[in-house]
């Protein structure tokens, strides 16, 4: 896995262009109103539609309508839960033992790389934003599906790495990275599926 330090760098610029296109200083409360509502009709076709909502409405001046932008936003969002998933699970390694700390192990390198094609993800979709070609606008939206739904199965490894690894039942830190993985994947499952929507308006 990465060392957290530079793959937080490694995402800084991708993370930054999804917001950073130009907007008017102070935006009629109808076109903001307009936004949010678009926002809510696009996540109304994903898996978690409040989480959504709610995770990316802040962000309604950000995306003036634009599903490119939506989607990218909705990476970003579930790369800043994967590091902050990522960072703790690290540190819970100290406090398992046995086998435990084998499983811990294994999904924070599994983390690590869900983190990494999320945030490629993020950087096609911050390319798709750029003036492109028909062939190219397919391929870039083509591999943004691809990086995200490896994604999704590396954190699907993470949790399936904890079976039977308590014997008796799961532990107290088996329990709490299962709980914070689900919600993860959650926020991944979402940003997927706003992926998938470009595919019609490329």
């Amino acid at each position: 896995m990465l060392p957290k330090i530079a793959l937080l760098l490694f995402f800084v610029l991708p993370l930054v262009a999804c917001t950073s296109a130009p907007a008017p200083a102070a935006a009629p409360m109808s076109q903001e109103e307009d936004a949010t509502q678009f926002i809510r009709a696009r996540c109304g076709a994903t898996r978690y539609p409040d989480l959504c909502f709610t995770s990316l409405s802040l962000y309604a001046a950000d995306v003036h309508r634009s599903p490119v932008r939506l989607a990218c936003l909705a990476s970003n969002v579930t790369l800043a839960h994967l590091l902050s998933l990522c960072s703790h699970v690290s540190a819970l390694r100290k406090a398992g033992a046995g086998r435990e700390v084998a499983a811990l192990r294994d999904c924070a390198d599994t983390l690590g790389d869900a983190a990494d094609q999320v945030g490629r993800t993020t950087a096609e979709l911050v390319r798709l934003q750029d003036p492109l070609e028909r062939s190219e606008v397919a391929w870039r939206v083509s591999n943004a599906q691809t990086w995200m739904s490896a994604a999704l199965t590396n954190e699907d490894t993470c949790s399936d790495g904890f079976q039977d690894v308590g014997g008796g039942g799961a532990s107290a830190i088996e329990a709490d990275v299962r709980r914070r993985a689900e919600k993860v994947k959650q926020y991944t499952s979402n940003a997927l599926a706003l992926v998938n929507s470009l595919v019609d308006r490329r």
